[in-house]
């Protein structure tokens, strides 16, 4: 049952109506904000942009773990090369190019 016993006076029930109609005019003033096209776009931007920093900050985190993880291979913990492994691989490197250089020059012909 609705509650009849208001006391209010004209004046304090017009002031409350104003006070709702303030509110109400300010809440649709924010939801036609939130749907504005802009907005839309603003917010789908903000987040694609948001996404691409999160996934390069991941790609540079995994790079950097894997650069880590080669450099330990060549270098010890006090951070001199590793000739026992340095060694052989700047050899296949060696003869990697020189197979290129020889293969280049064969096709020059």
């Amino acid at each position: 049952m609705a509650d009849t016993s208001d006391t209010r006076t004209p004046a304090q029930i017009e002031a409350d109506i104003k006070r709702r109609r303030d509110v109400l005019a300010e809440t649709l003033d924010e939801i036609g904000v939130r749907v504005h096209p802009k907005t839309i776009v603003g917010d789908a931007k903000a987040k694609v942009v948001s996404n691409i920093d999160h996934t390069v900050g991941r790609a540079y985190v995994g790079v950097n773990r894997v650069v880590s993880d080669v450099k330990a291979q060549f270098v010890d913990e006090e951070g001199a090369p590793r000739l026992e492994r340095v060694v052989p691989v700047a050899l296949v490197v060696v003869g990697v190019v020189g197979l290129l250089a020889f293969g280049a020059r064969r096709r020059k012909r």
